[in-house]
């Protein structure tokens, strides 16, 4: 017999978005008594990172049980250019994600089912039972994208369980010498332990097809290259993420659900440019922990307009990447990459965070762009 189970917060969804919502309602709300409905493992099977300046001060409380690995410093290496920062970056695993969010709930909060109907009030399982709620969140990922234009960041990842130590200390967050394809091409690198190294092959690309076994081999190319021998292979991931251009967000928003309160990827809340939610999604879960209404009307009004604020003040991210996926022939697109890492470090820094100020914004558009002007103002006079 089918049953109801009433609520303060219906969570659904168990990723990114919707595990670091429970997390900070758990942290900073525990009398509110919420569900994260998620029929798999809390967080998938995902390594995500960000730069110490992608977090305010004020919201470091949330993602600091979370990380599992932390560097002072990263680089980046381009056929003409090669570059030391000197800036927090860290990383956080699935596998901790999991048993911190997980360990954070009450007995009985989380719900390992399937939504299959998620409304205002109330969300209906696959088993048939019904969560009745105050408010609800749909953090399920991604909705129908088909309304905007754009372009993809597409990898493949392996953590690398390594013969020998590496030697290497800090992380390679672009290393683009390698052979271009599909697109701008670079190659991530993450030291996660002296014998262990998480490897990415990632591209800018027009479509998100994704032939894993090529990008494995070019993984397994690349480590040999190093002169990494490899033991064995601890984790493998693979995803495309959005780089908007353009498009209609108000379509966009209700394909989605117009009356539902949203979070991630569903709520359209990335970096134009990167297709990184972490960010976003720290700030929507702290503002979500500090609000006095929970109400699925007042979580509307607030994820409709924290996204619809995102995305009328990124213009100018989703006209860089008019420039890079339309001015820019596809093998010549890391020379855009390669001119903006010749910037100062506190500009680049709040260009990740999404934060440019107009000082930053003329700085990147200052001189001459690594791409014909015409094309240039081609691509952004066609940008949606």
């Amino acid at each position: 017999m089918p049953s109801i189970i009433q609520c303060d917060v219906a969570i659904v969804g168990g990723g990114l978005a919707g595990g670091l919502i429970a997390l900070a309602l758990r942290t900073k709300r525990p009398d509110v008594d919420i569900r994260l409905i998620e029929p798999g493992a809390i967080g998938g099977a995902h390594v995500w990172s960000f730069f110490s300046s992608d977090v305010t001060d004020a919201d470091r409380w949330l993602p600091a049980p979370l990380v599992s690995h932390g560097w002072r410093g990263y680089e980046v290496a381009f056929p003409a250019y090669r570059r030391a920062l000197k800036a927090g970056y860290y990383s956080i695993e699935s596998e901790r994600f999991a048993r911190v969010v997980g360990t954070s709930l009450a007995p009985g909060q989380l719900l390992a089912e399937r939504a299959i109907g998620v409304g205002a009030g109330a969300v209906v399982l696959a088993s048939g039972d019904r969560v009745e709620a105050r408010g609800v969140i749909d953090a399920r990922g991604v909705a129908d994208m088909s309304m905007l234009d754009l372009g993809w960041q597409k990898f493949v990842g392996r953590e690398l369980v390594l013969t020998k130590a590496h030697g290497v200390e800090r992380p390679t967050v672009m290393d683009a010498t390698v052979e271009q394809i599909d697109g701008y091409r670079f190659v991530y690198c993450l030291p996660f332990g002296e014998k262990r190294m998480f490897v990415e092959d990632t591209y800018y690309s027009d479509t998100p097809d994704i032939d894993r076994a090529a990008l494995t081999e070019r993984i397994d190319a690349y480590a040999a290259a190093k002169g990494w021998q490899v033991e064995s292979i601890a984790r493998e991931e693979a995803g495309a993420l959005p780089v908007a251009i353009g498009g209609d967000f108000d379509a966009f928003w209700r394909g989605g659900g117009a009356k539902t309160p949203k979070a991630g990827l569903r709520a359209g809340l990335f970096h134009p440019t990167t297709g990184y939610s972490l960010p976003d999604a720290i700030r929507l879960a702290v503002a979500v922990s500090r609000a006095g209404d929970l109400s699925t009307p007042a979580l509307l009004d607030l994820t409709h307009g924290m996204a619809k604020r995102a995305w009328a003040e990124r213009g100018f991210y989703r006209m860089l990447d008019a420039m890079l996926f339309r001015a820019a022939e596809p093998d010549e697109r890391y020379r855009i990459l390669e001119r903006f890492y010749r910037l100062n470090p506190g500009l680049i820094g709040r260009f990740y965070a999404g934060r440019s100020t107009m000082m930053d914004k003329a700085r990147i558009l200052s001189g001459r762009p690594p791409v014909p002007v015409g094309r240039a103002l081609a691509a952004i006079r066609g940008r949606a």
